[in-house]
């Protein structure tokens, strides 16, 4: 996607309001054109965009004049962080600005007392960075009256510089897990993740004491529940699933500071219960996550889609199938601007599935406003994200006799995907699909047993135990089982 768009697309109508106010007052002159630019690309108007300069030679006008928007549309947008920033950290970094501001021109008294409440703000929050800049500024100006005392606060800094220096470490210890990861993702690397967490601590000195706090273990469960998911087996991660319980009970308080952290903790141990069919616990983290979500609304706000989604899951799968649908169509009617397009997507998929295993037309519906490319999917929400979107459209419009369109799709599938599921060594994906293929051309070919057998052996391998593949292989054994996919799917998933 362009980049102006996506700028455009964070500004609500409000704020885009507001943005032009501010264009139209910087403006000087009448023939500037760049809120005529902003509207052409907020309306996707391709045409309007070639017309804008009609000549080539003008090529670098209109890209000169790309520029100067971005500039501006930049400029709006940290301004209004600032000004709507409702976090502690925002209110720390104000309060370093004014003090900087204050002592520069010598209102001392209160400018000490902005940096001191600004640091004790920085503190909490474990913000050692901003308190880095806070403390350089305090001992600039320590020569001042009212200052501290000198020894004290470089003690403090340099006690700050090993508190930085340590989560550096940790930070380019998770960076550099991530980038494994993608290797995994993208390409089919075999790691052994246990081996590689090992290595990348003792590559970066990274001490156990520095591995057991709320930041450290999020980043060790984001990574495992990521690895989990792209070997479809999370058995895989359950040492490092143990390790967070261990921790989690072993905390009597929970600082503000950590709830970021403590209830995507919650999230990534729902998930991995509801994946390994524990439902009951995994429905218990969930109700932890929502009793830590109501305590500070930007938390409610940013978690509430991926708790509802799987909420869903656990109502779907536990066999009240009418309330996980309800579920998720309240959540999708009520979501927010503000709400992440992946979170909504992942929302409208699971509806989709779930309808389309009650037999339910209103599963065509939903496939129509799964409306981005495939390249936008396989880059927000994964390779495997995306596959299962693809096969599952197959699946919809074959269920309800489009099998034209469902044999259409799935060469298209073929055509893109073959290459990287060889190369990710995911051949069972191809082996699933020319069952479908036989399906698709030849539909009474279920009823015969060979045919059967094929399906019923994918039962039989332990990388197809995940709820999602039973979920595609259940689709197929309901067209011989002449029941609905969600009633196959279910007795699979009790009988496991």
């Amino acid at each position: 996607m362009d980049s102006l768009s996506d700028l455009i697309n964070l500004l609500n109508n409000a704020e885009k309001k507001l943005f032009r106010q501010s264009v139209q007052r910087k403006n000087k002159r009448d023939d500037v054109k760049n809120l005529h630019l902003f509207d052409l690309i907020e309306t996707d108007d391709i045409d309007g965009l070639n017309k804008l300069y009609k000549s080539a030679k003008n090529k670098d006008a209109y890209h000169a004049l790309r520029k100067r928007l971005q500039d501006n549309l930049l400029l709006f947008l940290s301004q209004r962080i600032f000004e709507n920033g409702h976090s502690d950290s925002y209110d720390a970094l104000r309060l370093l600005v004014v003090g900087r501001f204050l002592l520069e021109n010598d209102v001392v008294k209160v400018g000490f007392k902005c940096l001191d409440k600004a640091e004790r703000l920085a503190e909490h929050l474990e913000q050692f960075n901003l308190l880095n800049e806070l403390l350089l500024l305090k001992i600039q100006y320590a020569h001042l009256k009212g200052a501290e005392n000198f020894e004290a606060l470089t003690a403090r800094f340099l006690q700050n510089q090993l508190d930085m220096q340590r989560e550096a470490k940790l930070n380019i210890a998770y960076a550099f897990l991530r980038q494994e990861l993608q290797e995994i993702h993208l390409k089919g690397k075999v790691v052994n993740l246990t081996a590689l967490m090992l290595t990348t601590i003792r590559k970066y000195k990274i001490s156990e004491k520095d591995l057991m706090t709320y930041k450290s273990i999020y980043q060790i469960l984001f990574i495992a529940n990521e690895y989990a998911a792209i070997q479809q087996n999370y058995e895989l991660i359950e040492r490092y699933i143990n390790r967070t319980n261990q921790f989690i009970e072993g905390r009597s308080y929970k600082k503000e500071s950590h709830l970021f952290y403590h209830i995507s903790i919650l999230y990534f141990l729902a998930n991995f219960h509801l994946r390994r069919k524990d439902f009951g616990r995994s429905g218990s983290y969930l109700a932890e996550m929502m009793d830590l979500m109501v305590a500070d609304n930007r938390y409610h706000t940013l978690f509430y889609l991926r708790h509802q989604l799987l909420s869903a899951l656990n109502l779907f799968f536990t066999d009240f199938a009418e309330d996980a649908i309800a579920l998720l169509q309240q959540s999708l009617s009520g979501a927010k601007h503000a709400s992440k397009p992946e979170d909504i997507e992942d929302l409208r998929i699971c509806l989709t599935m779930f309808l389309a295993l009650c037999n339910d037309r209103g599963s065509l519906k939903q496939l129509t406003l799964l409306t981005r490319t495939d390249a936008w999917y396989e880059k927000k929400m994964g390779m495997l994200w995306t596959i299962r979107k693809n096969l599952m459209e197959i699946l919809v419009q074959a269920q309800f006799s489009n099998i034209e369109l469902a044999m259409s799709r799935l060469n298209s599938f073929r055509r893109r995907y073959k290459k990287y599921l060889l190369k990710t060594s995911e051949e069972r994906v191809l082996v699933y699909l020319r069952l479908v293929e036989k399906y698709l051309q030849k539909p009474d070919v279920v009823f015969e047993s060979i045919y059967q057998k094929s399906v019923l052996n994918q039962l039989d391998k332990k990388e197809n135990d995940d709820i999602f593949t039973l979920s595609f292989i259940a689709w197929l054994i309901a067209r011989w089982e002449k029941k609905t996919a969600c009633k196959v799917v279910l007795s699979l998933v009790q009988h496991r």
